[in-house]
């Protein structure tokens, strides 16, 4: 559990809003409209009304709801909860006046931080993609997020666990049509993800992501995944041959099971596994 020092500064309430409540509690599809995720909207409250009353910690519903004296307690992924220094953290900002964060005055001179190394064009890393995951995924597919169990058992709150969570692999560094993941945020594979759309991600949103896989799903240090041969795919699109879905040639041998007179044109799934090359061995085929 966390160990946030007991003040009562916005910085510190607002690193607990990102690491707890903004998942949900951010963008136009927020619950009751309520955004954690900048002290003007936490102060702006949900469209029942505000959440926090300066000065008066247990009459704000902000408060009594991550303790649990209103329902449903938040977060709605819990437990485990906030611990008690993390509520104490929100109630002491809210007891002294919920004061908007500090501003620095230009006239006080400091030493620069050094600048972070510029990144190279083609960088695109995990920690590029995760805050896209984290605004629009996270909330359902998490271990204990607002669908109960994440949906095809795919939580994409870490790098390890959308790499590795499971044994079908959603992500195939290098090949973003046979990506699983992406064919999802494309809508080709139904249904379209998020659940919640539409709207569904930017079309820029779309991009990075399928630049970060086509880049070979990089970690957060830059280091490329390996391709998860063998490892279990099901992707759903339209058959535009008899070994291709959606433009994406499928190895096909005597084995493939064709099955419900699939025929180019029709949406149909397809379940196979990753080869060496990180193409897709079609294992069958069938109209949906």
């Amino acid at each position: 559990m966390s160990s946030h020092p007991q003040t009562a500064d916005y910085e510190q309430v607002q690193e607990l809003f990102d690491d707890n409540c903004v998942m949900c509690h951010a963008g136009p599809k927020a619950p009751k409209g309520l955004r954690l995720d900048s002290y003007e909207n936490v102060m702006k409250g949900s469209e029942n009304g505000s959440v926090v009353e300066k000065g008066n910690p247990e009459g704000s519903e902000l408060v009594r709801r991550i303790r649990g004296t209103s329902t449903p307690r938040m977060p709605l992924s819990g437990p485990p909860w906030l611990d008690e220094v993390e509520m104490k953290l929100i109630e002491d900002w809210i007891r002294n006046g919920a004061s908007p964060p500090a501003v620095r005055s230009s006239n006080t001179q400091s030493v620069p931080e050094p600048a972070e190394p510029p990144k190279p064009k083609d960088g695109i890393t995990y920690a590029d993609v995760a805050p896209i995951f984290k605004a629009n995924c996270v909330k359902c597919h998490n271990h204990k997020g607002l669908m109960g169990p994440p949906p095809e058992g795919l939580v994409l709150a870490s790098y390890q666990e959308i790499m590795n969570g499971t044994e079908r692999a959603f992500v195939i560094p290098g090949n973003p049509d046979a990506s699983e993941l992406v064919r999802k945020i494309r809508g080709q594979s139904l249904p379209r993800m998020p659940f919640d759309g539409p709207p569904y991600l930017s079309a820029d949103e779309v991009a990075l992501v399928e630049r970060w896989v086509t880049e070979g799903a990089k970690d957060e240090s830059g280091n490329k995944a390996e391709i998860p041969v063998g490892r279990k795919v099901r992707l759903g699109g339209q058959l535009t041959g008899i070994a291709s879905l959606d433009g994406l040639p499928l190895l096909i041998n005597r084995r493939t099971e064709m099955k419900k007179k699939t025929a180019p044109g029709s949406y149909v799934e397809v379940r196979g596994r990753v080869t060496s090359d990180g193409g897709i061995a079609a294992e069958l085929i069938r109209t949906r």
